[in-house]
């Protein structure tokens, strides 16, 4: 493991950055943008754990460990295909969004069924899982973008996608089992 010894490198004032590859690309890249945007699915993540305990701070945090494997996957190009035997990239596998999914099982069939569509909010931990799936599915669109002009990974889609999923269900989760959900009423304030 590399050890940094200083915070600064200067090497993107002239608004680049290096790919897991070397290779040298803009900071709107938009696969910097994609990677960046798995980033701060992370960071608000980890806001929400603030309010998280137990098995759900445990999922919190595999997930966190698991998007860092995404950003790893996302900032090496292609789809893993032509990676080198020897020294492959970190790539997504089936195997981490399969575990999303069965969480997602779990988490569901323990909630109120859905009588409307869900407003952001009930209980702080709700609320920051709330924007975790915004944000997701933000990172969600960009690697949809990014996957129409190059060869990614395509569980890295997958997996991101589960995610925005994930993120919903345990919002409800948060609000007692979706017993504190506030719930869309159409046409409210007509």
């Amino acid at each position: 493991m590399v050890q940094l010894t200083r915070i600064y490198t200067k090497s993107g004032d002239k608004g680049k950055t290096a790919l897991g590859n070397g290779t040298r690309v803009f900071k709107n890249d938009i696969r910097v943008e994609a990677y960046g945007t798995v980033d701060e699915t992370n960071a608000v993540i980890g806001v929400a754990r603030l309010h998280a305990t137990g098995d759900l701070d445990d999922m919190l945090a595999r997930i966190q460990n698991d998007l860092f494997d995404l950003g790893a996957d996302l900032c090496t190009p292609g789809d893993g295909t032509n990676d080198n035997p020897e020294q492959p990239a970190l790539r997504i596998i089936a195997k981490q969004t399969e575990r999303l999914e069965q969480e997602i099982d779990q988490i569901n069939e323990h909630l109120d069924p859905l009588k409307s569509f869900v407003l952001p909010g009930g209980s702080a931990l709700s609320a920051q899982l709330h924007i975790a799936r915004t944000v997701s599915r933000r990172a969600e669109r960009l690697m949809v973008a990014l996957a129409g002009i190059e060869a990614i990974n395509p569980e890295a889609v997958r997996y991101i996608n589960r995610l925005s999923d994930h993120m919903f269900v345990l919002a409800r989760h948060a609000n007692n089992g979706g017993k504190d959900d506030i719930l869309w009423k159409p046409g409210l304030t007509r």
